[in-house]
């Protein structure tokens, strides 16, 4: 029985009977197997760095909560809402990735961070979500205005993101970013011949990264040369899935995670493998799938070609880092150091996330008229 009936028409009464919840509990589904799992991964982590064993897990399942509280206020946004939240997102986190580059703390070479006190914060995961709003309100502006300049500015956006993003430098997010801009100029109608040109620009994008960037070529080195050998991560990674087999080897009975640095950011899939087995890393793989599959049948009921582009780009950025981490895991592909949406450890990630999240939700509302007649 539910808590609200069809005819209330309280706030929450509304937002209840419109929001998709299919979509909303297989993502609280995602966020339940992140606490699990990082109870389950943290505590090697955190005595080896001489932290308090749940010192991450009491962190993230905090994350956790904030993410979606920001998750369920950002899906009582309307549409216009949504898109000025983008705007304030998107600015604000341009000026701050320009402060990281000038007064960031540089960690392994990178320089993705501030400090705040004793809070670090990744800026560049926010610009994700604010991108794949602001540039799909500029294509379907530009669809619906042959005289407003939607696809100069929203390519214009794109090399300012790109361009900071890779000043940090930060390839993997920025090849993120490029699969939401490509995806959402090809949906907003982008000619067949300008397509195939940029799948080559992004290419050639790709290849210049491995020779610009040292770590980029040496992951890739170490990949595509099965003699020089896996990475160690990603060693002790693929030992933890053939450690686990199909059952795991039980909670807390795992051992790759006394030895892998980011057991519990990274590569938390190689210890769900190791403890709970390939069913359970399937069912958290179907959950993904759902998602995405779930989000864009949603948008394509809808009329408003801004919701259409704005979902897709959310979405693709969700399903993408979601496929790179799991694929970087069992080596299928040269590790990004990207987390596993609502699953890996990450403060910045997971509120990011949540912000992302809200804006689907509140995008794939049922609205009067929205739904195309069939």
């Amino acid at each position: 029985m539910t808590a609200w009936a069809r005819t209330d028409t309280s706030l929450i009464g509304r937002w209840w009977w419109t929001v998709d919840r299919w979509l909303l509990t297989a993502v609280v589904g995602l966020c339940l197997a992140g606490i699990i799992l990082t109870l389950a991964a943290s505590p090697a982590v955190a005595e080896r760095i001489g932290k308090d064993t749940f010192y991450f897990a009491h962190r993230q399942m905090l994350f956790i909560a904030l993410a979606l509280a920001v998750m369920v206020i950002v899906s009582f946004l309307s549409l216009r809402g949504v898109r000025r939240l983008a705007a304030l997102t998107t600015v604000g986190t341009i000026g701050l990735m320009v402060a990281t580059l000038i007064v960031g703390v540089e960690i392994k070479g990178a320089t993705r961070w501030l400090q705040f006190g004793g809070v670090s914060l990744q800026a560049s995961e926010f610009i994700k979500p604010g991108f794949a709003v602001m540039a799909g309100w500029l294509f379907a502006l530009r669809r619906l205005d042959d005289h407003f300049p939607g696809y100069t500015l929203a390519c214009g956006l794109y090399v300012i993101v790109a361009g900071l993003l890779l000043l940090q430098p930060d390839v993997g997010m920025t090849l993120v970013v490029s699969a939401i801009w490509a995806v959402q100029f090809f949906v907003a109608g982008l000619p067949l011949i300008f397509v195939a040109g940029l799948a080559l620009i992004i290419l050639g994008g790709s290849a210049g990264a491995y020779f610009a960037f040292d770590h980029v070529r040496v992951r890739v080195d170490r990949f595509l040369d099965p003699e020089a050998g896996t990475g160690y991560q990603v060693s002790r990674s693929l030992d933890a899935f053939r450690n686990g087999g199909w059952a795991g080897r039980g909670p807390g009975e795992g051992r790759v995670k006394e030895v892998l640095p980011d057991a519990h950011a990274d590569f938390v899939f190689a210890v769900a493998g190791e403890e709970f087995g390939l069913i359970v890393c399937l069912i958290i793989l179907a959950l993904f799938v759902f998602i995405v599959l779930r989000g864009f049948c949603q948008a394509l009921k809808d009329q408003d070609l801004f919701v259409l582009l704005a979902v897709a780009g959310l979405l693709t950025q969700f399903g993408l880092q979601a496929l790179i981490n799991m694929a970087s895991t069992v080596n299928l592909m040269p590790p990004k150091g990207m987390t596993l949406p609502f699953i890996s450890y990450g403060g910045s990630s997971t509120l990011a996330l949540g912000l992302g999240f809200g804006m689907v939700l509140a995008l794939t509302r049922l609205r009067p008229g929205s739904e195309v007649k069939r």
